[in-house]
């Protein structure tokens, strides 16, 4: 479907292979999960080789709805224009970096209904980062989204609820359809309740392999022990 470079923990460019059925298997979900039929579509202000854009960009557009193109060098200035105009867009998809900023662009009056839902990934996200939403916009979900690149976009999801105590980090939810999540120790064996270990991803939407890295594609994508599906892998996130 698509190869997006990501450079990850090592800092040279991994060219991530993404194919049709797993970028297929997220399109259905969240168009779903999201209700973007729902609204006025989305802003697509991020790059087009940031795999966040996915969201913004396609979504909308398989079910019918628009998008609005924000002019990149505008960054969250245009991004807060937008909302300001009150479209009541199905979503906005950024990272917490950017929702802080924009909770700084966009005023408490003008807040409520500039969107249906706010789907946050890229980044770990704190409950700092969602106060002026909350208090602001009590009818606009905010949707914590977990996924590296090597799984398309997101693969695990956690709408946060809106009398939900929040300290800290917000956590990361449950794995959505056609998804696997395990924690493993190193021995690719369940880590018991309360014992760190390293966090595996399984299902439809784990990628085809690394462009012209077959090691690295080795190390990273192993066969799944848990699968009875010939040929199924977990991509090793590296994440504890």
């Amino acid at each position: 479907a698509y190869v997006i470079y990501t450079s990850g923990s090592t800092g040279r460019p991994k060219g991530v292979m993404i194919e049709h059925r797993g970028l297929a298997n997220y399109l259905g979900w969240c168009t779903q999960a999201y209700q973007v039929a729902e609204g006025a579509g989305s802003p697509v202000h991020s790059s087009l080789s940031f795999d966040l854009t996915i969201t913004s960009l396609l979504a909308p557009l398989v079910v019918g709805r628009p998008v609005l193109l924000v002019p990149e060098e505008k960054g969250v200035e245009g991004l807060s224009e937008a909302l300001r105009a009150g479209r009541g867009f199905s979503l906005v998809k950024l990272t917490p970096s950017h929702l802080r900023l924009l909770s700084q662009e966009v005023a408490a009056q003008e807040a409520p209904g500039s969107t249906r839902a706010f789907v946050i990934g890229g980044e770990a996200l704190s409950a700092e980062a969602l106060a002026f939403w909350r208090e602001h916009a009590p009818g606009t979900r905010l949707i914590n989204e977990y996924g590296p690149t090597e799984t398309v976009v997101g693969c695990c999801v956690h709408t946060v609820g809106p009398n939900e105590v929040l300290t800290g980090s917000v956590r990361i939810g449950k794995p959505i359809a056609n998804t696997r999540l395990y924690v493993l120790d190193p021995h690719l064996r369940p880590a018991p309740v309360g014992v760190p270990g390293e966090l595996f991803i399984g299902g439809s939407q784990v990628a085809r392999s690394y462009w012209g890295r077959p090691e690295l594609t080795a190390e990273r994508f192993i066969p799944d022990p848990y699968s009875d599906v010939p040929g199924a892998r977990l991509y090793r996130t590296g994440d504890l």
